[in-house]
């Protein structure tokens, strides 16, 4: 059985990890302020069998050569993602 999000929130804030979920309530700006965190990842996708989920995770692996996680929100559909960034 899992934890509770505020559990898992506060690890992954103590050790600087980012949180790559299917769990709404982490996509929450006001709750879970990105901008905190080394970076959140919410997946929105049709399907939540293990081959379906990794193989959008890894088609994610090219973002991180131009995008920057840290501090920013990534909703992750299955055709697209939508990256919110707290404006400078």
């Amino acid at each position: 059985m899992g934890r509770p999000d505020p559990d898992i929130a506060a690890v992954c804030l103590a050790e600087k990890r980012a949180i790559i979920t299917l769990d709404l309530d982490f996509a929450d700006i006001r709750t879970y302020p990105p901008a905190s965190y080394a970076g959140l990842v919410v997946l929105r996708v049709s399907s939540q069998d293990r081959e379906h989920v990794l193989a959008v995770c890894r088609g994610l692996l090219p973002m991180f050569e131009t995008e920057v996680l840290a501090g920013a929100l990534w909703i992750v559909e299955d055709e697209r993602v939508r990256i919110w960034k707290e404006s400078p």
